[in-house]
Formats: C-alpha cells, structure tokens, sequence
C-alpha cells in the first residue's frame, strides 16, 4: 500500500467584516506543495470547505492524511471520511458536492494538529492570513505558495 498523502490544512475568518483565508501544504510521496487564498462575503465553513477542495483537488488516488489545528476544517474533514449519508450537510452545498466528489473513493484520516510556533500550523495560518488581506482587497483569490518559502516549511 502506497506512503499516505498528508495535507496540512488551516484557515483565518474575520466575523466582522466576512472575508477569510486559506492555507494548504501536500506532502505527496516526499514533494510539498502549497497553496493560499481567500475570499469576502463568506463565512468560516466555506473557508473551510475551500481549503478542504484545494487540498484534494489532483491528488493520485490512495489514503490522505488531513492535519489541522481548526476545529471547522477537522470538522468538515470528518463528514468526508465518514460513510455517505452519515452526517448530511445543509449549507453550502455547491462547496460539499465538490468536496465529497474530490474525497470520493478515498480513505481520509483525520488527525488533529497541536498549533504551536514553528508547526505547520502556524506556517498555514500565515499564509492562510496572506490570502486573507489579498481577498480583503481583491476579491477571490488563490495562488501556489513560492517554492523558497516552502522550503522552511518543517513536516513532522
């Protein structure tokens, strides 16, 4: 059985003013890749679920490992794993049908992240910021992390 892919996975919401980012790192067979973005007038759970579908999006098929610290992330993460039917989904439904299509036929473990400095956490949720301010003053937005910046990234 093939080395599982893990994700690495950590969003940032504003309540107030309804914008948020985005973070992602995939560790696929020992090549990261990341990713940030961000988008206003939304809410923490399609943060999430954005995250969620940037992450999955082109993986080979074979088991995932999703890491985070963000309650709402874990907690989407665990509907995909679960059976169909198990927990149904009442928002943001265009989101949750790309989502369990990409987790299709997957195995996701879900494994829940310490947040402390210098984990992938804190890397993620910085970038998660940058997608943040880019989305506060753009729009949508979403763009692959610099290779350099990637490089300081510690994967347990």
């Amino acid at each position: 059985m093939p080395a599982p892919v893990r994700l690495f996975l950590e969003t940032t919401y504003h309540p107030g003013f309804r914008y948020g980012g985005w973070g992602v790192a995939r560790d696929v067979a020992g090549v990261v890749t990341g990713q940030a973005g961000g988008e206003r007038n939304t809410t923490a759970s399609r943060l999430d679920l954005m995250a969620l579908i940037a992450a999955l999006d082109g993986l080979p098929p074979g088991p995932v490992e999703v890491h985070s610290a963000s309650a709402g992330l874990i907690g989407a993460a665990r509907i995909l794993a679960a059976p169909p039917g198990a927990d149904s989904p009442s928002d943001d439904l265009d989101l949750w049908a790309k989502a369990l299509k990409l987790a299709q036929g997957r195995v996701l473990a879900v494994k829940p992240a310490a947040k402390a400095p210098g984990a992938p956490s804190a890397f993620l949720a910085a970038w998660a910021e940058v997608g943040q301010d880019k989305a506060k003053a753009k729009g949508l937005f979403s763009a692959a992390i610099p290779k350099p910046n990637l490089a300081k990234l510690v994967l347990p």
